[in-house]
């Protein structure tokens, strides 16, 4: 198959054949329609999330089952899915305890060392040499994941709009529906308006949200912003935008303020922006080292909670979203604005690095 490899950082990733990957007990192999370009896969390109190479990244997928594994009921060859990025072991201490965000497993192999569960990667170049996987690995042709992080795509839904669901959608659903726990009426921020933002924005309005401030430093993706449900739209490279989220508030703040960058900057606008008791989450993965302050007394006296989440949780939470799909409540075709073709795999990295990208851009495998 051919495969998008990424060989260090900072340098182009390129397009090499591997062997077919296989799937072991519990696995189910996927021939890969689309994947989602994501910035965590950018992170690990600059460097700044660290990750072994060669590794195909990519985690964002859509496509169709084309082999299944043993003991795998449930699915078959043939069946459309997506994929969440997430990819729960479904038995350690966290998954259990129904954490499966934040599944041991799964950091301590695959986000460690590019691994599945058994300690191996599926991977190979013709030689025999190991690639490592990032989540699935689906900038590729074919990938292989835990049965755990995949589901069937409603009939009536386009393949070709949701493999973002997995990610974008899932980390905005996780931050709102857990993290937060928004309320019908609330008010809400969300600082950064990419492809997370974007998902926060759309889910934001479907779970009811009074008013949804859109904040980001580029023109064009406020008006995107508008389009896919903000009420509001703040510049926060030609205004002050707490001073500005107040003004809208009639001076109280947001009860919720996410932040969806994983940067300084965005993190001190999110931080200044809520009521007192407010929240403030922080759902952006920052690069490794990346910190930011917060006054002890200030986090005491106006009783302001400070919240990380990390996606959702993927076997409870991908069905509700895909159902939303379904229903036509949800569009995540709405925040695509950019297609690439698989031989065009970095150019859509690259634009993602110069931030040219509005909601998300997809690579079309095949």
């Amino acid at each position: 198959m051919r495969a998008a490899v990424h060989t260090a950082s900072n340098q182009p990733m390129r397009i090499e054949e591997l062997a077919d990957p296989t799937p072991k007990a519990g696995e189910v192999a996927i021939d890969v329609r689309s994947c989602g370009a994501c910035h965590s896969d950018l992170h690990v390109l600059k460097g700044e999330l660290p990750f072994p190479a060669p590794a195909v990244l990519g985690h964002e997928v859509a496509g169709v089952i084309s082999e299944v594994g043993p003991g795998v009921t449930g699915l078959a060859v043939g069946d459309p899915v997506v994929t969440s990025f997430i990819m729960p072991c479904g038995q350690c201490a966290q998954c259990a305890a129904g954490n499966e965000e934040i599944c041991l497993d799964f950091f301590q192999f695959n986000r460690a060392k590019g691994r599945l569960y058994d300690d191996e990667t599926r991977l190979f170049r013709p030689d025999g040499d190991p690639v490592w996987m990032y989540s699935q690995g689906g900038l590729a042709e074919r990938c292989v994941t835990p049965a755990t992080s995949v589901y069937k795509v409603p009939g009536g839904v386009e393949l070709a709009d949701v493999s973002s669901v997995g990610c974008s959608t899932m980390t905005a659903y996780g931050a709102l529906r857990h993290a937060a726990d928004l309320r019908v009426g609330d008010t809400v921020a969300v600082v950064a308006a990419g492809g997370v933002g974007s998902a926060l924005i759309q889910l934001a309005a479907v779970f009811g949200a009074s008013m949804i401030i859109a904040v980001d430093i580029s023109d064009e993706k406020l008006a995107g912003a508008r389009e896919l449900g903000a009420t509001h739209v703040v510049n926060s490279a030609e205004v002050d935008a707490p001073a500005a989220i107040r003004e809208l508030t009639g001076g109280r703040g947001v009860d919720v303020a996410f932040e969806a960058l994983g940067a300084v900057p965005t993190f001190n606008v999110a931080r200044d922006s809520v009521v007192e008791g407010g929240q403030v989450v922080v759902v952006g993965i920052a690069a490794r080292g990346t910190t930011g302050e917060f006054d002890l007394a200030t986090i005491a006296r106006r009783k302001l909670q400070i919240k990380g989440s990390y996606g959702a949780k993927p076997r409870r939470d991908m069905p509700v979203l895909l159902d939303l799909v379904a229903r036509g409540l949800l569009r995540p075709q709405d925040a695509i604005s950019r297609r690439y073709t698989f031989d065009q795999v970095q150019e859509a990295y690259d634009a993602l690095n110069r931030g040219e990208i509005i909601g998300r851009a997809v690579v079309d495998i095949s």
